[in-house]
């Protein structure tokens, strides 16, 4: 399985091993806490990107979008201390935990799975039921899969969305520098953007078939999106109680600037330096 991040123990949904159990879900994201970023699906570009910097992770043939959480590889900005989510947009990535779609060997079949070190999990009746005493499933497992569908949809559709724009070579290195209060700064690279200069060459007829099909919105979403790490970088300061955050640019600022806010470029799926 892939892409788990924050995926401890995730064991295939069955009524033999799980049918006392209950999921008792709510506010608290204390299990995203160490992530500083997660993937996204197009659709989300339009909600993500007024809060998050939406990026490009991974390289060669796989790519996929994620928004930015954070400035350093295990801390997530939006997670309060008291577990609540500090943003106005939840992605779905995180809102499906603790299940989550993975391939069988054979890689023909999706099985849903559960992370079982989630601490919602129990088999005292607290929150929802995953199935009934017969071994039924119930309305909210039956739920619980519908989501999943949508989402493994919505992802499938996300590729064939990052193979045109690979297949176009629109994407390329960047790099975000934060200060800390020390004096010192912190890099958080391993991740791509789209390329304005590369955009503006792309033909039309390339581009009549990126606007029907929405991609084209995206791109300007995710470009309009990369001034938030200016807001990442405040958060950050925040965080280390009055270090001067600050976004420095390490290419040509005007390329991924939105709004005068400046953004950065240079290297390879976001990653702590």
């Amino acid at each position: 399985m892939t892409q788990l991040l924050f995926y401890e123990s995730a064991v295939p949904v069955s009524s033999d091993r799980h049918r006392k159990m209950s999921v008792k879900t709510g506010a608290n994201y204390k299990f995203a806490e160490k992530v500083n970023s997660v993937p996204l699906t197009a659709i989300e570009f339009g909600q993500a990107a007024v809060e998050y910097p939406i990026v490009f992770s991974g390289n060669g043939e796989t790519v996929m979008p994620c928004a930015i959480l954070g400035a350093t590889a295990t801390k997530n900005l939006f997670v309060k201390e008291d577990g609540t989510w500090g943003g106005k947009y939840v992605p779905a990535f995180v809102r499906r935990y603790p299940f989550v779609f993975a391939q069988e060997q054979s890689g023909k079949q999706l099985i849903l799975h559960i992370d079982e070190s989630f601490e919602g999990c129990n088999d005292q009746d607290r929150g929802e039921r995953l199935f009934d005493s017969d071994g039924t499933q119930t309305q909210y497992l039956k739920n619980v899969l519908a989501f999943l569908q949508d989402y493994q949809q919505r992802f499938n559709r996300t590729q064939l969305f990052c193979k045109r724009l690979i297949e176009l070579d629109l994407l390329r290195p960047m790099e975000a520098q934060f200060s800390l209060p020390t004096g010192e700064s912190q890099s958080l690279s391993g991740f791509q953007s789209v390329d304005r200069e590369k955009l503006k060459a792309v033909s039309n007829e390339d581009l009549g078939k990126m606007m029907r099909t929405d991609e084209l919105e995206c791109l300007f979403l995710h470009l309009a999106s990369l001034r938030h790490f200016g807001s990442i970088a405040e958060r950050f300061s925040i965080e280390d109680a009055g270090g001067s955050g600050s976004v420095l640019s390490s290419e040509t600022a005007a390329d991924a600037r939105a709004d005068d806010a400046e953004e950065t470029a240079k290297s390879p799926s976001p990653s702590d330096a």
